[in-house]
């Protein structure tokens, strides 16, 4: 997926013209297709963690909704972004987490339930923070409709999420079928997605878009970097802590880049942040599973070494 991704932004970049007869709202009916099929992979079981963990989903969750939108907010001013990036970086922030961090946790040998649980009480909690943590910290230079917010996020992300579920209840044989070909279709959809924003806006990326390169990567590398660090003060185990450092770094940035769309269009760069987080977190979540692989290695090795612990 992170080289799908990256081969698309690539593309985009090279060939624009192509992609920009593409309406950007059709970046939202992309993004409720994959919010949809989240919902036909998910069960109740996935929820239970949160009635028989709720400290952990609580803290995952906490940081979330703090340790990203403060990031995105400080970033923005200590490289001094115009109002249009700025926006776009904090929405970012403001957003729940991924659902590509459920894979990369997988893959990383973190806690696969709680990064499961996590990013759905985060997904269940957008409408809500997102919109007031987006008033909260660019409310003041951008006007910003708190409920117009909510309700988009409501029909983006949760009622596709809720049919995914009745259509998984209702037609369970063809659910188990489509659920092969999901991963597929989620990856050419966010590749589809940030394609059509960066082409959207090849010309001024082209530009000047390394500062805003710079504030994205280190937003995400910092988020990574402090939830396993909050994950480690709570003394929460090694598998916990990679779960919640890779769930509070990975944004559902295609989230991000549809809101700036519908809601902000005299903004056009503030979809830009979101696309090239959706490129970027690919890449360093990919990277980070291969580093907690290889630390679980050397930690094995070590254990098993006639003079170590």
């Amino acid at each position: 997926m992170a080289l799908l991704v990256l081969a698309a932004a690539l593309l985009a970049l090279a060939f624009p013209a192509v992609l920009q007869q593409i309406r950007p709202t059709a970046i939202n009916y992309m993004l409720g297709m994959v919010m949809f099929g989240m919902g036909l992979t998910l069960n109740l079981q996935d929820f239970k963690i949160v009635f028989s963990r709720p400290k952990d989903v609580i803290v995952g969750c906490l940081a979330q909704f703090t340790v990203m939108p403060l990031l995105a907010w400080g970033l923005a001013q200590l490289f001094q972004l115009d109002e249009a990036l700025a926006l776009g970086v904090v929405l970012v922030g403001c957003c729940p987490g991924g659902t590509a961090s459920n894979v990369i946790t997988y893959l990383a040998k973190g806690d696969l339930a709680l990064s499961v649980g996590m990013t759905g009480v985060s997904t269940l909690l957008a409408p809500l923070l997102t919109p007031l943590l987006t008033w909260a910290l660019a409310g003041k230079s951008i006007q910003v409709d708190v409920a117009s917010m909510f309700l988009s996020i409501f029909c983006v992300v949760i009622l596709p999420i809720v049919v995914g579920l009745l259509v998984k209840w209702l037609w369970p044989n063809f659910t188990q079928r489509a659920i092969d070909y999901l991963p597929a279709f989620s990856s050419l959809a966010i590749a589809f997605l940030v394609a059509v924003v960066i082409a959207a806006n090849a010309e001024k990326l082209l530009a000047g878009g390394l500062v805003i390169v710079v504030v994205v990567i280190l937003h995400n590398v910092f988020g990574l970097s402090l939830g396993y660090l909050i994950a480690s003060l709570l003394r929460m185990s090694d598998s916990k802590r990679r779960a919640v450092s890779i769930e509070v770094g990975m944004q559902n940035s295609g989230l991000a880049s549809s809101l700036a769309t519908i809601h902000f269009a005299a903004y056009p760069l503030a979809t830009i942040p979101g696309a090239i987080f959706s490129v970027w977190h690919n890449l360093s979540g990919a990277a980070v599973a291969y580093l907690y692989n290889k630390k679980t290695a050397g930690s094995a090795k070590t254990n098993g070494h006639p003079f170590g612990k």
